[in-house]
């Protein structure tokens, strides 16, 4: 048979394929729907109520998520096995109605698909060919096959004869704003790494453009898949450096079914506090520092005072005084009970009120010629019940052993930290109190949460008195389900007054529980409510930027040590950020994490990584980028902006600007008032719209994004690392503008003025 004979016989066969599979899923999303108009028609409310609880679960799992979000390319691939079986590849799986049969399409994650990814010509794994599927919409637009059994001569004329026509078609499409997920396009390596256990911690170090992000991400679909029972009920955190990040990444995991995660900054992992404030990076590597862990300690011991030199309480004309060796007595037995500040208060009351309590019957109740006492225990009991009821003695309490929030702990501490810092960290960190958050300070109040603890008694009572007020509650339904079910049956014989009521099958308490109402929220939400929740897996993404102080955070939300770091030392501009793998897990897992390094870039061509490499091989000149496995043909430009900056820009921005995708302007925080002002539909901010064609973004913000072009402009104001960020997030052409000194590293770069 000739090759011509088939083309559109297999077109035809994947688009009715495909048909078949939108069928299934518009009969899946339509049936939930219809049920609850049956059942709202026939007024049946009862079970219009479960069918919308149904849907709410539904959603959470995540099926109906992920059959919204991946419309238009549901199913990407296919596998023909040398046994002659088929399986489609896609994004999630579907079967028959009956769960026991051959899956309809074979999602990704399955050990079944693994050749998908990993099958070659020298190791076939059982597979004659591989089809790559391309979609728009529900329309089958090209296929791409890969012939890996070389001794089939059949042939189907889609073969692709380099392999790389299905990656090659991603690298090079326009960007829209939001990353895209790379499920159809894993590579072996980034597959060996995704689908890795989930025990322990992995340390994934790669380069700008190597996919290190997209793997993490895609890593978290395969846990949450392979591990389902688990994960689900203790969520997934991703950890992102910044917001524009994290909007850049919010679709990836719904597009894969998957919503049982939570994507956060560190400025966010305080429940209640959102950093909006930015420190000096001096602040910011004082605030970051692991001594800090000690510094807020000495705080919180400071916290529990002396009387300077006593205080008086009156009680009953009596005048008791607290010296500081009763109540430096007291504090040090407190403190061997080895409780957080706030837990630990009621010990301290209760020394006390044994000191006051000592005092006073001493005063009172001692014979004044034996010496003896006159009190029995009865009398010392009542004693210390009145002193309990002393408002004299709640104020002393309050005063030596305050209740505390890590709120108004760090904020007093950053008001007037002298005496716990040296003169140049204090005068570093040193601000109002009333002033906003910083990313810095989230960690500060994470450790003085620990520090502090909670002194839970009254939310305890106060939920004592909900749960008998609801007890109440049900009884009184109850007798009144009594009282009328008497009232029926008073005039009936007695063989009908055996007819079970509510009374005589369930109590009041019984009753409270059954409606008390559940608690909906998803893991991941309840998650975010919560600062002492323990995550089933953690996800960090430029991992290098955290700091000591940040990383006590994020270890107290894993205590199972399962994580996954990714990230660039190179690429470190915090001035907080520990950089070095084994300084940031030493401390937690010694040297018990496993490290892997991704190699290849897919996102920067060839000619500007070039560009980028130099400017860190003025600094290492061992450095050693990431191999680029795309070359466009166009070199990235150097110019000097004479005159007007602001105009040079625009004018620039037109140039660089795609007909189809994005262009990122990559500027000095302090010139983004100034450009936006002549850069039309331009958008800049703490989250900027990414969607927008043209964005404007510091340094720091376009870590871990990528743009069709960019613009980099006054290169000389960045410290390398921020300049090497900057300059590797085009996927197409890069130009840079300049009016000041130009970094000698980039100067061999200027291709024309």
């Amino acid at each position: 048979m000739s090759n011509t004979e088939f083309p559109d016989d297999e077109l035809r066969h994947e688009q009715e394929f495909i048909d078949g599979l939108y069928a299934r899923v518009d009969v899946l999303r339509g049936k939930a729907e219809s049920s609850v108009a049956d059942a709202l028609a026939q007024g049946d409310k009862p079970m219009q109520a479960r069918l919308e609880r149904d849907i709410l679960v539904a959603e959470r799992s995540g099926l109906l998520a992920a059959l919204n979000a991946v419309d238009g390319s549901l199913c990407f691939g296919r596998i023909d096995l040398a046994d002659g079986t088929a399986h489609h590849i896609g994004r999630i799986g579907l079967r028959e109605d009956d769960a026991e049969r051959t899956p309809v399409l074979v999602d990704w994650r399955a050990d079944v698909a693994r050749p998908f990814y990993l099958a070659t010509g020298h190791t076939p794994m059982g597979l004659r060919r591989r089809r790559h599927i391309s979609t728009e919409g529900r329309t089958v637009t090209s296929l791409h096959d890969e012939i890996l059994d070389l001794g089939d001569a059949t042939r189907t004329g889609y073969e692709d004869h380099n392999g790389d026509a299905v990656l090659l078609a991603a690298l090079n499409s326009a960007r829209t704003g939001r990353m895209s997920d790379i499920v159809q396009t894993i590579q072996a390596e980034q597959d060996e790494i995704i689908r890795a256990p989930y025990r322990g911690v992995l340390v994934v170090e790669g380069g700008p453009g190597t996919g290190k992000t997209a793997v993490a991400l895609h890593r978290a679909a395969y846990l949450l898949y392979e591990y389902r029972e688990l994960l689900a009920r203790r969520a997934v955190l991703i950890v992102g450096p910044n917001p524009a990040f994290l909007g850049y990444i919010g679709e990836v995991l719904p597009s894969l079914g998957e919503t049982g995660v939570l994507l956060a900054t560190v400025g966010e992992l305080f429940p209640g506090v959102k950093a909006t404030a930015t420190d000096t990076p001096e602040a910011a590597a004082v605030k970051g520092r692991a001594d800090m862990a000690d510094v807020l300690a000495a705080v919180v011991r400071d916290r529990q005072a002396l009387p300077d030199p006593v205080i008086a309480i009156e009680h009953d004309r009596e005048v008791l005084m607290l010296d500081d060796g009763l109540v430096s007595v007291a504090r040090e037995r407190t403190r061997a009970a080895k409780l957080p500040h706030n837990a630990a208060r009621e010990h301290f009351e209760g020394h006390i009120l044994n000191t006051l309590t000592e005092l006073y019957a001493e005063r009172v109740g001692t014979d004044p010629y034996d010496g003896s006492s006159l009190l029995d225990a009865s009398d010392i009991t009542q004693i210390r019940d009145e002193l309990a009821e002393n408002p004299e003695v709640w104020s002393a309490i309050d005063q030596l052993w305050p209740r505390i929030t890590p709120q108004r702990l760090v904020a007093d501490f950053l008001a007037a930290p002298d005496g716990h810092l040296d003169d140049e960290d204090a005068a570093a960190v040193r601000r109002p109190v009333t002033r906003a958050w910083t990313v810095a300070d989230v960690p500060l109040l994470d450790e003085a949460a620990e520090l502090l603890g909670e002194d839970d008694r009254l939310a305890r009572a106060r939920a004592d008195r909900e749960r008998e007020t609801q007890i109440a509650y049900a009884q009184g339904v109850l007798d009144v389900s009594y009282a009328s079910r008497t009232y029926e049956f008073e005039d009936r014989n007695d063989e009908d007054s055996e007819v079970l009521s509510a009374h005589d099958i369930i109590d009041a308490e019984r009753f409270a529980e059954r409606q008390e109402e559940a608690d909906h929220r998803s893991a991941a939400e309840r998650a975010a409510a919560d600062r002492t929740w323990a995550f089933g897996h953690i996800i960090v993404d430029e991992a290098q930027e955290l700091s000591p102080m940040a990383w006590r955070l994020l270890m107290r939300r894993s205590p199972t040590r399962s994580m996954t770091l990714v990230g660039d030392p190179a690429q470190t501009a915090e001035a907080a950020g520990v950089g070095s793998w084994a300084d940031i897990l030493a401390p937690y897992v010694e040297d018990r994490w496993e490290h892997t390094r991704l190699g290849v870039n897919y996102r920067t061509p060839a000619e500007i990584m070039e560009l980028a490499a130099a400017v860190v091989r003025a600094e290492n000149p061992d450095f050693e980028p990431p191999s680029s496995v795309r070359s466009t043909g166009v070199r990235p430009w150097v110019r000097r902006a004479d005159g007007d900056l602001p105009e040079t820009v625009a004018k620039a921005v037109a140039e660089l600007t795609p007909a189809e995708g994005r262009l990122a302007v990559i500027a000095p925080r302090e010139l983004h008032r100034l450009l936006a002002t002549r850069l039309d539909g331009v958008t800049a901010g703490a989250e900027p719209d990414l969607t927008r064609t043209v964005v404007l973004l510091d340094p720091r913000q376009a870590k871990g994004l990528e743009f069709d072009s960019v613009l980099v402009v006054e290169p000389g104001a960045y410290g390398t690392s921020d300049l090497y960020v900057a300059l590797t997030r085009a996927t197409q052409r890069l130009g840079v503008l300049y009016t000041h000194e130009l970094p000698q590293a980039l100067a061999a770069g200027i291709t024309g003025e």
